[in-house]
């Protein structure tokens, strides 16, 4: 059996290492090649905004960090009882309306259906009820439905999405009320409620990058020399900029807002802002109530009433007694 030589060594390795590096690329490339064919919708996922504020969605301005990203305002509404016994279930209704008509601009750049997403700023010691604290007839209506924290460890603020809006324009969430018996820290009174809802996907990433949910800006200035359709239906623009002709690709989603002829500056918008969605949010308040309190109250108003109906009858025998007096 022969020794190999060191030239024959440095040959295999070399093999070896080649073989290696066109594995990893064929796999990058598969990778990337998958993603272009197959592109995966964009959805607006709430728990995003604990990147960009990781100790509480509300900031000391008292806005809900998620109108960060979802700059349109729209309308959220919440229905909570005026106040509530101590360890009870109770139901918070998060409305989050919209035009179910509506279609979004998805990562692609094709149009899709809007998600909904909701954020609950409870008062401290109210917290999502357990699954054996919820009443049947409850669990029907949070059915498919996933609460997560907020911040691990502060079960009274809650956030769940992306759902699909077209199902979830009523987010019910099953709330437990805290007990002051058993907790020292908890005390009967007035308190505040937070309520945040998104429906459809935000102009500006976390990271401070824009979507593509916004109107397309122009490549360059000059003027609109053709608008012609690409096979796969997308609009492409020459732009003569006086140098040359420049083409620019825009997704058949898109509103164009521009013709053929039209001056147009570099920025200058060429489509309709196609965001049909946003943000809204609203306070509320809720009261943690003493039953001892309550069974106070009624005592209190039925001792009034006792009282004005004693007085009604004193009245009445004075009255009588008056009247035999004027008679003789």
């Amino acid at each position: 059996m022969r020794t190999p030589t060191p030239l024959a060594v440095g040959r295999f390795v070399k093999t070896i290492i080649t073989r290696t590096v066109i594995l990893a690329i064929a796999t990058i490339a598969i990778f990337l090649t998958s993603d272009l064919a197959l592109p995966q919708a964009a959805n607006a996922y709430p728990f995003w905004a604990q990147s960009t504020a990781p100790e509480t969605p509300r900031e000391a301005t008292g806005r809900i960090v998620c109108a960060n990203c979802h700059l349109a305002e729209k309308t959220t509404k919440v229905e909570i009882p005026q106040a509530v016994l101590p360890d009870t279930v109770f139901e918070a209704v998060v409305e989050i309306p919209y035009d179910l008509d509506t279609q979004q601009i998805i990562a692609d750049g094709s149009k899709g259906g809007l998600n909904v997403g909701a954020v609950l700023m409870l008062p401290e010691g109210f917290q999502i009820a357990p699954e054996d604290r919820i009443p049947e007839e409850m669990k029907e209506k949070i059915s498919g439905l996933y609460f997560q924290e907020y911040v691990y460890g502060e079960p009274n603020v809650v956030i769940v999405g992306p759902l699909p809006g077209d199902q979830y324009q009523e987010i019910v969430f099953p709330v437990l009320s805290p007990d002051p018996a058993t907790d020292s820290n908890i005390h009967f009174g007035k308190y505040q409620v937070h309520v945040g809802g998104n429906r459809g996907r935000g102009q500006i990433y976390p990271s401070g990058i824009p979507s593509n949910n916004n109107p397309v800006p122009a490549d360059a200035s000059g003027v609109i020399a053709a608008i012609n359709t690409s096979e796969t239906g997308d609009y492409e623009l020459s732009i003569n900029t006086g140098e040359g002709t420049a083409v620019q690709t825009i997704p058949a989603a898109y509103e164009l807002i521009v013709s053929p002829g039209q001056e147009i500056a570099v920025g200058e918008d060429l489509t309709s802002n196609p965001n049909v969605g946003g943000f809204g949010q609203m306070d509320a308040e809720i009261v943690l109530q003493s039953p001892a309190r309550i069974g106070g109250l009624i005592v209190f108003i039925g001792g009034i009433m006792l009282a004005q109906i004693l007085l009604v009858i004193k009245k009445k025998q004075v009255e009588v007694v008056q009247a035999a007096e004027m008679e003789f």
